[in-house]
């Protein structure tokens, strides 16, 4: 783990999809009320919470995710497990991968990081072999906005008022096949990802995470765990909502029966699975304050 002023790098391990599904459209000027005060500064507050799928070998998994308060800033990888079958460990690339993004939001302003920039800087320093997803995102204060990159299937979900409101969009070139960044002639470059904006509100809740969390659970059942926790008075702390949210993906994933979201994406492409995937999990939870 490195450490550069509020900011921290964690090590992990991921790889699967998340059925393409039509989200509601996102939110919009009219979405707040008129006594919101317009020149409110916000600010994000963020935990997190790693799971590693049992593998001796790959002890530290193949996912990896920083954390930058300082910049306002957060993003997950997931490097694909699909080169282990060459002997390469595709979670090297992810932790390349989010330390060079690190960086590169390090030397960026507070409340204007560039994620295009941030994104391709981390992609060009990043020399080691494999692929990887990756999902940042990042809070401009002042206009309230929440600004995200995506490539993949890593992504977020907002909440507001404990209600699902919105989830970033999966990118996938077909069933279990998810873009991704990497140095070889079939990997996708940073030019495919796609770039969104979304207003915030005091009191929202973003879900960042790799597709361990999206394949094993749906939007729904996050909702659930929201409003139980925030009627029983229990802790809303984000690395506490990070750690029950990825228990509860690890429950789903080793279920055989569930009817999970990836086990719905797989019989939509006419494939066969039953229950969840087990994965690396990864969560990283957001509070707008």
């Amino acid at each position: 783990m490195a450490t550069l002023k509020r900011c921290h790098l964690d090590m992990e391990d991921g790889n699967s999809s998340f059925p393409i599904t039509k989200y509601p459209k996102l939110a919009d000027d009219h979405s707040f009320p008129s006594t919101y005060p317009a020149k409110q500064s916000l600010k994000m507050v963020a935990g997190s919470f790693y799971l590693p799928k049992d593998n001796p070998k790959k002890p530290q998994g193949e996912d990896a995710h920083f954390i930058c308060l300082e910049k306002q800033t957060l993003g997950v990888a997931d490097g694909v497990g699909g080169w282990a079958k060459k002997g390469i460990d595709g979670g090297e690339y992810a932790r390349q991968l989010m330390e060079n993004s690190l960086i590169a939001v390090q030397n960026q302003p507070r409340g204007a990081v560039d994620l295009k920039k941030v994104l391709r800087e981390g992609y060009l320093q990043t020399k080691a072999q494999g692929s990887s997803t990756a999902c940042i995102i990042t809070l401009n204060e002042q206009k309230r906005r929440l600004h995200a990159i995506n490539v993949g299937d890593s992504g977020f979900i907002l909440f507001r008022n404990n209600r699902f409101l919105y989830r970033s969009p999966a990118m996938q070139h077909r069933f279990n096949r998810p873009y991704q960044l990497g140095n070889s002639s079939i990997s996708d470059r940073p030019e495919s990802a796609v770039v969104s904006t979304i207003w915030v509100m005091p009191g929202d809740i973003i879900i960042v995470g790799t597709d361990g969390l999206f394949d094993n659970m749906w939007p729904e059942e996050i909702e659930k765990v929201l409003e139980q926790r925030s009627s029983t008075k229990a802790s809303m702390e984000p690395e506490e909502l990070a750690w029950n949210i990825a228990e509860l993906a690890l429950h789903n994933s080793l279920n055989r029966h569930s009817v999970s979201p990836f086990s719905n994406a797989a019989r939509m492409a006419g494939k066969e699975h039953i229950g969840g995937k087990v994965d690396d999990i990864t969560v990283v939870v957001a509070h707008i304050v």
